[in-house]
């Protein structure tokens, strides 16, 4: 359990809290590149405690401005999209994409917009998403360079949700393996008869539902391992080793191998999930792959949609919430139809992070051998608090990945192997 001093330091991002200032250090990404549409209309973007506004000019060069117009403050979100620049409409002061101030028409003197500079943030566009930099102007860390970003689109699917909690919630649910055969046990049932490789490496979560979970600290947060005694369709007893890796503050490294996930707080109490699927040789961005990859977790946008997950419409109409019992069908648990009464894995893990409140109390939760990767989060989120210091990664090498362990081996020998060992094919043991 965490005491609220801690749990506070932990949760709270604003640009004056501890946390916030240490996001600041990073670059961040805050949107889907092909949302941002050249010459389009600003896009509102909520993050780190702050309000910001997305825009591409014509030239399709991506900006994060400010919120608030240089002038008298005013909102960019409803300024005038005009080529070159945005527009403010109170009194139509114009701003660049790199916060070059284009027109004062309110000024008579020319030479006044020369002595300014509008509000805008370093940009960068890399792996199909747009990823900012909220810091110290010139103290910009070294830029991500994780594989999957030099793939072509065609095997690289990003998706997103947002959703009504703090960050380190999620983050929690991703690094707990205990849960998965558990809340999941309608989503493993059907992986079972699926080609789909996300199906296969999952399929064997369900056999052992008490796995051994053991940690390794790193430089960057730690590595930890599920370990399961699972049985083949022949009957033989295998220990498998499913290896997750957790880069302060926000990134996690899924057992899978070839599936990134970040999550980034928005507000101390709103959150976007950041999935992104990669293959080095399967065309998971086209047809029917794409469809089928999102659909079998509830990412596709008709279920988006329907739970009031996408950024239009978060906390809309009938979001799931404790005055509409997060929708689960209780007919169906009664029934023996489902296990948790909610429809996708994606939403089950949703409603469970909401359920225990927008900032979950920790100093009243009870924690047992299986949450040791838990606290082991908690240590890595504390100690990146304390230190403001950005670790340093290995991009290439830095992954999760799942492996068979031969009698007597030791799962933290394969980590020590991730140094020296070539860059292999996703999810395969190095």
């Amino acid at each position: 359990m965490l005491n609220p001093d801690d749990n506070k330091a932990m949760c709270q991002v604003g640009p004056d809290q501890p946390m916030g200032r240490l996001l600041r250090r990073h670059w961040l990404p805050f949107m889907i590149a092909a949302d941002l549409h050249a010459g389009g209309d600003p896009k509102d973007v909520p993050l780190a405690g702050e309000n910001f506004v997305a825009w591409r000019d014509a030239e399709g060069r991506p900006a994060l401005f400010e919120d608030a117009c240089l002038h008298r403050g005013a909102s960019l979100l409803l300024a005038r999209s005009e080529g070159d620049g945005l527009r403010c409409i109170y009194h139509g002061w114009k701003f660049a994409t790199d916060g070059t101030v284009l027109d004062t028409p309110n000024v008579a003197d020319a030479a006044y917009k020369g002595r300014l500079r509008g509000r805008t943030f370093p940009v960068r566009e890399s792996g199909g998403i747009l990823w900012a930099y909220l810091g110290a102007a010139g103290h910009e860390p070294d830029f991500p360079r994780w594989p999957w970003m030099d793939l072509p689109e065609s095997q690289r699917v990003v998706a997103i949700h947002v959703q009504e909690c703090n960050f380190v919630q999620i983050i929690e649910g991703l690094v707990d393996s205990s849960h998965l055969g558990f809340l999941h046990t309608d989503t493993l049932r059907k992986t079972g008869g699926s080609d789909l490789e996300y199906a296969q490496k999952v399929n064997s979560m369900q056999d052992d539902l008490a796995p051994k979970i053991e940690a390794e600290d790193t430089p960057f947060g730690f590595y930890y391992a599920a370990l399961r005694d699972v049985r083949s369709k022949e009957g033989h007893s295998r220990r498998e080793a499913r290896i997750a890796g957790f880069v302060a503050p926000f990134t996690i490294l899924n057992a899978n191998g070839d599936l990134h996930q970040i999550v980034i707080p928005q507000t101390d109490t709103r959150s976007i999930f950041f999935h992104v699927y990669y293959s080095e040789s399967r065309p998971l961005n086209e047809e029917p792959l794409r469809s089928q990859q999102l659909r079998i977790v509830g990412m596709d946008d008709a279920t988006l949609q329907r739970f009031h997950l996408t950024p239009e419409t978060l906390g809309r109409g009938d979001y799931p919430q404790r005055g509409n019992y997060f929708h689960q069908d209780r007919a169906a648990m009664r029934d023996g139809k489902t296990w948790s009464g909610i429809s996708s894995l994606t939403m089950e893990d949703t409603i469970v992070c909401v359920s225990a409140g927008a900032i979950r109390d920790r100093s009243r939760e009870t924690l047992s051998t299986g949450d040791l990767a838990i606290t082991r989060l908690y240590r890595a989120l504390l100690g990146a608090v304390e230190s403001q210091v950005v670790a340093r990664v290995d991009w290439v090498q830095s992954r999760g990945f799942a492996a068979q362990l031969a009698p007597g081996e030791e799962w933290r020998d394969l980590l020590q192997g991730l140094e020296d060992s070539p860059r292999t094919a996703s999810g395969n043991r190095p």
